[in-house]
This record gives structure tokens, sequence and C-alpha cells, in this order.
């Protein structure tokens, strides 16, 4: 259910925008990414878990005023972002 720190790593290597960076939107919210699709396998299997509903809920919240806040500092990176993530909107 939680993300593997090899496959962090592999998304914080991938959506970087220098070295080191660890911090920037693009890295969280590629990570927040991959843990709500973890979570969202996990809901299709057991659908009366509100407890992590609910978690899923709140990071889906957090990703999203992050895409907020990177749209309002530089639209450019924001469509390149969720156009790379497969995000809607």
């Amino acid at each position: 259910m939680s993300i593997t720190p090899e496959r962090k790593q592999e998304l914080i290597t991938e959506f970087a925008t220098k070295e080191g960076d660890t911090g920037s939107p693009e890295v969280q919210v590629s990570i927040l990414t991959e843990r709500i699709l973890n979570l969202t396998e996990h809901l299709k299997t057991h659908k009366k878990d509100f407890h992590s509903r609910r978690g899923l809920l709140i990071m889906v919240g957090q990703r999203r005023r992050m895409l907020d806040y990177l749209k309002g500092k530089e639209e450019s990176r924001y469509q390149t972002l969720i156009q790379r993530l497969g995000l809607r909107r």
C-alpha cells in the first residue's frame, strides 16, 4: 500500500528540476500521485476501509492545492507536469 524507497527515489530523479531536488512541487505531486494510485488499488479490494478512504481524500486535496500553487506560479511547468503524470484538468 505504501511506496517503496526505491520507487520514491526513481520518482525523485525523474521529476527533479535540479540535482538534489526533493521539495519542488513536481517531485511532491509525483510522489503523491504514486501513493494515490496505490491506495486506489487497495480500496478496490477493501471497499469498507473508510479510514484509508479518508486518507485518500486528504492526499487528493493536498495534490490539488500543490497543483493550484504551481499553476499560479508558472503555468508552463503545471501543464508539463499534468501531461507527464496523465492527470485530468
